[in-house]
Parts: structure tokens; sequence; C-alpha cells
């Protein structure tokens, strides 16, 4: 989590920088918590995919990634890091509609 509010601080300085965010925007870039991101196992990512009705390729697609890629989250040879671990918390949390 610090690695991630890091980066998050880090482009909210170059933002300010090139004047696309003003003070106060920045402010409240770095100064609120994130919100936490929950850990999955691959038969957690199977089990969300699966309370969508969705097969691997339709779930990759709503994720952006190659059905590859969900088939080796699900069988725990690849762990969902990044934007792929902020999407499956959407997933998780609002549906696969959280995510259109």
């Amino acid at each position: 989590m610090t690695k991630l509010k890091e980066t998050i601080d880090d482009i909210a300085h170059g933002l300010y920088k090139a004047d696309i965010i003003d003070q106060k925007t920045l402010r409240d870039l770095v100064e609120d918590e994130l919100p936490p991101l929950n850990e999955y196992s691959g038969k957690d990512i199977k089990k969300i995919r699966r309370r969508q009705k969705l097969s691997q390729a339709v779930f990759a697609k709503y994720l952006n990634i190659s059905p590859a890629t969900v088939r080796s989250l699900e069988q725990g040879q690849r762990h969902a890091h990044g934007a792929i671990l902020k999407l499956l918390n959407i997933v998780d949390k609002r549906g696969i509609d959280g995510v259109v």
C-alpha cells in the first residue's frame, strides 16, 4: 500500500508542476487515505468471475487483459497487482457494471 501511495503522490506532484491541477487538488490527492485493496487468490478471482456469470474471455475483455492472463490468475500462476487488482476490487464490490 505504501508503494501505491508513493506512486500516486509522485503523479499528483507532477500534475501540479505541469499546472494541470491546483494546490487544493494536490492537497486532496496526497493527504486523503486511499481505500484499502483486497488481495485475491486464484480461487477468489474465479468466484468473482463466476458470480458475474462471465466466461474467462468475456471477463478478460471487461478488465482489458488477455484470456490467458485471467486463466493464469485463476490458476495461481500470477498474482493480481496494479490496475488489475484495483479492477478486481471494483468488480467484487460493485459488480461488472462498476468497470464499464
